[in-house]
């Protein structure tokens, strides 16, 4: 407020790697509790059956050798798809990085830890049957670019339930 820097009135600056080139956005998503976090992965990760622990596993293969690639989990309901998501999740956010949770429905999202509607979090249009090349609205260099771009993973819950367009908006857009 004075125009003085915080070490020249004897207060130590905050850490906060590349603070001066984060949006608020990425901030906000890097400032979990990774100990929260990861205590929480290991209560977790014995709950999930031998099916999920293989997904899991293989999902944190590609995580960590940044492969890029689609899995698409197919199960019923009741089967622990959103505690498997949840567990990478928080895995994944507890290394300090990016990881974004979304569903279709919002019912869907609110069972996500830090889930939000897709029509949100990548702002697919709403009219998407109308527009024939349907972009969304996520404009160039704003923060929410800034997001996606550092984020590792993005978990999309009731994938199958999007439109078409919509699926084909987030391609054309990402």
């Amino acid at each position: 407020m004075i125009g003085e820097s915080l070490s020249e009135v004897g207060m130590l600056s905050p850490s906060r790697p590349h603070a001066h080139n984060m949006s608020q956005k990425i901030f906000r998503e890097l400032s979990s509790d990774s100990d929260l976090l990861l205590n929480f992965v290991t209560q977790r990760e014995s709950l999930l059956n031998t099916d999920l622990q293989a997904i899991y596993r293989e999902i944190l293969r590609r995580y960590r050798k940044s492969e890029d690639g689609v899995i698409f989990i197919d199960a019923p309901g009741g089967t622990r798809k959103t505690l498997l998501i949840n567990v990478l999740f928080a895995k994944i956010r507890g290394e300090k990085n990016i990881a974004l949770a979304v569903a279709t429905s919002d019912i869907a999202a609110t069972l996500m830890t830090g889930g939000q509607t897709a029509h949100s979090m990548l702002q697919i249009p709403i009219d998407l049957i109308q527009n024939e090349i349907p972009v969304c609205n996520i404009k160039k260099g704003s923060a929410e670019t800034d997001v996606l771009q550092e984020a590792k993973v993005l978990f999309w819950d009731e994938i199958s339930m999007m439109h078409k367009h919509g699926l084909e908006a987030v391609n054309r857009t990402l």
